[in-house]
């Protein structure tokens, strides 16, 4: 392997350096969140002496196992791309950058995987950055805190926010990028945050939070984003307080330091009888007036999000899509819609919406949640299904829409932006 070293902040890493890009894997932008650390606002890397290996991805947060099921089949199962090592000290990102040096530099793509906010991490098979720095884009991959680890609620802890630890790994490692990524060849004034699920409303609580006022320039939401779509979980304190009882409850513990103590697995292995309590699952963004001050439906009402260009759109079988249902009658679809309507009321910022149908080959799933990924980061070849040359085609298309929007904000080739005159919506097949 050739390495290629990059000095940042906190001292000087060690990354792969390949024919045309670099990659630096497991870059950590965070101390490690154990001990008294644990729930708590991440601190940000101290310093350290020589030059630190960024070859290998990082270990992921504790969490449950992916590999069964639908999705465990789609993303979890591949024995060449073998789940990582599990640990508390998680809070790692990646970077795929081109070698080439440009003026200005390139637009960076800073992306957050979903999961639930229980499970998920920026290395997964399906996420990669070849594609991206073929376009002349710099991708950044992120882990962050999930599960209780990242939305533990306490009030001896308010002086962190209520409950929004892993919202904060996300804020302190773009904070990072912004401090760094010149240095790998970025624009720090031209990064764009996307996620998709779980990272799509991280997205959306991004853009209601004052601490990242001037750091994102732009943002994509992939699914799970709108206004009054049905899914918009809105937590307050008193929820994140009262999940977090019950977490305190089914560990039979009564005080933060008995939590602080308690063994990692432990978060993990109450999930199932947590979620019977809460009825579904528990953790997310919470509304705490200083990470996230803003109810995401409000916000786009009063446009009172970031003033930015946006893209959004789902999957013709996205989550709560019926059975035979056409989703463009769907309360999910019509979020989207709905959504892009605010912003022509509150902006002159133009929106872009997309609905991905492309049914994939190999079994009757169709355009399920989360189908689109494997075509936003050109990684067919990854996947079981027997891909089509078309599928290879749509993907190059996908991408090249992706990145010319995060260059110029607009993805071009005949993508308008959503206006009342014009309702145009790009649709992938």
């Amino acid at each position: 392997m050739k390495k290629i070293e990059v000095k940042v902040e906190e001292g000087i890493l060690a990354g792969e350096e390949k024919t045309t890009r670099m990659i630096f894997r497991g870059v950590p932008y965070a101390e490690a969140p154990v001990g008294q650390l644990r729930f708590r606002a991440p601190v940000p890397k101290h310093p350290w002496k020589g030059v630190r290996d960024a070859v290998e991805f990082g270990p992921i947060c504790p969490q449950p196992d992916p590999t069964s099921g639908f999705y465990g089949r789609e993303f979890y199962t591949d024995p060449s791309f073998p789940v990582p090592g599990q640990n508390e000290d998680c809070l790692y990102l990646n970077i795929w950058a081109p070698l080439a040096k440009k003026p200005g530099g390139y637009p960076v793509a800073f992306w957050i995987h979903g999961g639930a906010f229980d499970h998920g991490w920026g290395s997964e098979m399906e996420f990669d950055g070849d594609a991206f720095t073929s376009q002349d884009t710099i991708l950044v991959t992120i882990n962050y805190r999930v599960g209780v680890f990242g939305f533990f609620a306490h009030p001896d802890l308010h002086t962190d926010g209520i409950g929004n630890a892993g919202i904060l790994d996300q804020i302190l490692a773009l904070r990072w990028v912004v401090k760094n990524i010149a240095a790998f060849g970025g624009d720090p004034d031209r990064i764009t945050v996307f996620g998709q699920s779980a990272g799509a409303m991280s997205v959306q609580a991004l853009i209601c939070s004052p601490l990242t006022e001037g750091l994102i320039h732009g943002a994509v939401r992939q699914s799970v984003a709108g206004y009054d779509n049905g899914l918009g979980r809105k937590i307050l304190p008193e929820d994140a307080y009262k999940t977090s009882g019950i977490i305190m409850e089914l560990l039979k513990v009564s005080t933060l330091d008995e939590m602080v103590r308690v063994p990692a697995e432990k978060f993990v292995e109450i999930l199932p009888a947590l979620y019977e309590k809460t009825g579904g699952l528990a953790f997310g963004p919470v509304i705490d007036g200083t990470v996230v001050t803003q109810d995401y439906d409000q916000a786009a009402e009063n446009g009172t999000i970031q003033d930015l260009p946006y893209m959004i759109g789902m999957t013709e079988n996205d989550i709560t899509v019926e059975e035979g249902e056409d989703a463009r009658n769907s309360r999910f679809y019509k979020g989207i819609i709905d959504w892009a309507k605010l912003r022509l009321k509150n902006s002159r910022k133009p929106v872009f919406v997309y609905y991905f149908r492309r049914k994939l080959p190999g079994d009757d799933a169709g355009a399920f949640h989360s189908s689109e990924l494997w075509y936003v980061f050109g990684t067919l070849d990854r996947c079981w299904r027997p891909m089509t040359p078309h599928d290879y085609k749509l993907s190059s298309a996908v991408i090249e829409y992706w990145t010319s929007f995060m260059k110029n904000d607009d993805p071009g080739k005949g993508w308008k932006p959503y206006t009342e005159e014009e309702q145009f919506v790009r649709s992938f097949m």
